[in-house]
């Protein structure tokens, strides 16, 4: 099962305020027992949002809005790509983020191509595996 891991932003992470060397090297270690674990796929941190934009949609048009975005609880600092055997793996390993500056984070599943049932057609599978074959390429995987 892959899942995102969504680290939620912080009055800290949005004034943008960086992690000290200890909270740097602590999750650079806890980074690599996941990769040695085979559980990262990625992950990354993200600037504040006063360095983002909002794109919504509404009858065929997009309205651009710049940041800084409010409601801090509702926004992201960064995230993983993991991939794990339950849900139940996914929060073992969240448990143990050396978080302590009063980060959360939210852990989500990814669709699989099972989920979407017969609409997801035979063409369609086949379309996407170009694709992800095209981005690995790319990216020189």
């Amino acid at each position: 099962m892959r899942c995102m891991v969504m680290v939620k932003a912080t009055d800290d992470s949005e004034a943008g305020v960086m992690p000290s060397e200890k909270d740097l090297a602590e999750m650079g270690a806890f980074n690599e027992e996941l990769v040695n674990a085979g559980v990262m796929l990625d992950g990354g941190g993200l600037h504040p949002t006063n360095k983002g934009v909002r794109i919504s949609y509404d009858g065929g048009s997009a309205t651009v809005t710049d940041g800084p975005f409010t409601e801090t609880k509702e926004l992201v600092a960064g995230y993983w790509v993991w991939e794990v055997g339950s849900m139940e793996e996914a929060v073992e390993w969240a448990r143990r983020i050396p978080f302590n500056h009063g980060e959360g984070v939210e852990i989500r599943p990814f669709f699989e191509p099972e989920d979407f049932g017969e609409s997801y057609t035979e063409e369609m599978q086949e379309r996407d595996a170009a694709l992800d074959k095209k981005i690995q390429e790319q990216q020189g995987s």
